[in-house]
């Protein structure tokens, strides 16, 4: 077991609570804003993306980031979160790319699915960042369906966008599941990415989880600390992605 899951199975019960628990109405709302209004820095895809948008216009292209409340930086400012670290890092290393967090806290992978197929094949990217599934461990979901969903994001983005790269991030189960649910949970993973020539980050919060110096008081959703620890995962398998992309002439838009 990595150090990162030492801990992992005392804080499963809060885990069910907090990510399950928390869908957009569950993040507290800027003054003026409705209840269900998807915090600022995230789109849940349902409509057009200025930050995408904006990034064609100047010439960059986009990385668009899908997932459940891990990616939208559940409790912190969205500024804090991985993904945001990892659009420092673009900079950093002088990339032509733009960021755009589609991260939606409770999302389970029958939604994410959906979500992509209604939504955001329609909007400008040229990697996407898929984290999804940690939501149907937790609620006890269908592996086989899982994995289906997930097979289904990657054909649907291909079909739309046959160019586009996608970066699966891996997730682990809870050991107190058992070793042979760890075990075929984890597979599903590795095997979608081989199978489709993914390129797979193992596990998002290697070195974060289980760790409550990393984590906020919920016990699994990343602090600022442990943010900075998962943007280096991603980085280590998105780095070398976008610089073959950038090496590569620009694409169009692709599909309105």
């Amino acid at each position: 077991m990595s150090n990162g899951l030492r801990g992992f199975l005392i804080v499963v019960p809060a885990f069910c609570t907090l990510i399950l628990g928390c869908g957009r109405e569950d993040r507290k709302p800027s003054p003026g804003a409705s209840a269900d209004t998807v915090a600022v820095g995230t789109n849940d895809g349902s409509a057009e993306d200025s930050t995408g948008a904006a990034a064609r216009a100047a010439d960059r292209r986009v990385v668009m980031f899908v997932g459940t409340s891990l990616t939208a930086a559940l409790g912190l400012d969205p500024d804090l979160g991985f993904p945001a670290r990892v659009q420092a890092k673009i900079d950093s290393a002088g990339l032509p790319f733009e960021v755009v967090n589609a991260g939606v806290s409770g999302e389970i992978s029958a939604q994410a699915r959906d979500r992509v197929a209604k939504w955001l094949v329609k909007q400008p990217f040229d990697v996407m960042v898929l984290e999804t599934g940690a939501n149907d461990m937790l609620q006890g979901l269908s592996l086989a369906a899982l994995r289906r969903n997930i097979e289904q994001i990657v054909d649907t983005v291909r079909k739309a966008r046959p160019d586009a790269r996608i970066v699966l991030a891996g997730m682990v189960a809870a050991p107190n599941l058992g070793e042979r649910y760890g075990r075929e949970y984890r597979a599903i993973y590795t095997g979608v990415a081989r199978e489709d020539s993914l390129s797979l980050i193992p596990f998002l919060l290697d070195g974060v989880a289980g760790n409550p110096d990393l984590n906020l008081g919920d016990g699994i959703h990343p602090n600022e600390r442990g943010q900075r620890i998962v943007a280096e995962n991603v980085w280590r398998v998105l780095e070398p992605v976008l610089r073959e992309e950038a090496a590569k002439p620009a694409r169009a838009a692709g599909p309105p």
